[in-house]
């Protein structure tokens, strides 16, 4: 089995959306009013080389998101830069993969920056927690922030439960294989129902984390970004995510980490956090 980093072009976003200011509504509205922004960040998607098949874990940045919009949030707090061999797809092409060795797509979430490519995967079965496809259709997911009328037409994933199945300190998830070394785990923050995957291999856990948190840095902090709507239910997966990496050795993956690729290649795993209640114990 074999992880790649596909990295389908930049984004920059407003710094209070990587590192919350504030809490509820007050740290989302701050977003709008922030004037720093990051530097240009990685946009990657996940490739799974499976014995039983071809797993893509996010399809990444697609060009047409470099057209104009109207919604205020594309208009003035984000910004991508992508050329078109960017895609997902002609990269996948370079290296020998084609349309219909792909297995399966598995969507971390369906913000822009995440389903930009779906295009490329019209043979593909695509899976997406069926909470999220729920709030991204129609107007109402347009309004926060989803672009459904950007979606292929022929679109029409599977939704994905997450049963009460256990995976290490998860409640939820699903196994992807019939082997069980790639899992689906609930990580609700960043959206209602975001997930991350879990890929086993040589004693490693790899954790394709989406936009759980935005580097690994923040992961450890704690820190909650600046558009999750609900701040104990993230914090609390970002304590799942620790706990995951005391438990077993783990490469943590982000989409936005501009440390990602070299840690996938390195296999640099999570230094084991020291939790706040062992800090007490040790004074």
């Amino acid at each position: 089995m074999n992880i790649r980093a596909i990295q389908t072009g930049s984004v920059r976003i407003k710094s209070a959306q990587v590192q919350g200011r504030g809490r509820g509504l007050r740290r989302r509205l701050a977003i709008f009013a922030d004037r720093d922004w990051t530097e240009w960040l990685p946009t990657y998607a996940w490739v799974i080389e499976h014995p039983e098949g071809v797993i893509v874990v996010d399809t990444g940045q697609g060009t047409h998101l470099l057209e104009s919009a109207l919604h205020p949030y594309r208009r003035w707090e984000v910004a991508f830069r992508i050329e078109p061999d960017q895609e997902i797809g002609p990269q996948l092409r370079a290296l020998g993969i084609g349309p219909r060795d792909v297995k399966q797509v598995v969507l971390t979430h369906l913000h822009i920056d995440h389903d930009g490519g779906l295009a490329h995967f019209p043979r593909s079965e695509i899976l997406v927690s069926r909470g999220e496809l729920r709030n991204a259709r129609g107007w109402m997911g347009r309004a926060r922030g989803y672009l459904p009328h950007r979606w292929p037409s022929w679109f029409d994933p599977v939704p994905l439960d997450l049963t009460a199945g256990t995976f290490g300190p998860f409640a939820a998830s699903k196994r992807l294989t019939q082997a069980g070394d790639v899992v689906a785990v609930a990580t609700p923050g960043h959206t209602p129902d975001h997930l991350s995957v879990a890929v086993a291999a040589g004693g490693i856990t790899y954790f394709l984390a989406g936009d759980a948190s935005y580097s690994e840095e923040l992961m450890l902090a704690g820190q909650v970004d600046g558009v999750c709507a609900d701040d104990e239910l993230a914090g609390r997966t970002l304590g799942a995510i620790r706990r995951l990496s005391k438990q077993r050795p783990t490469v943590y993956l982000p989409t936005h980490d501009s440390e990602s690729a070299a840690r996938l290649a390195g296999g640099r795993v999570v230094a084991a956090p020291v939790e706040d209640d062992e800090r007490r114990s040790g004074d």
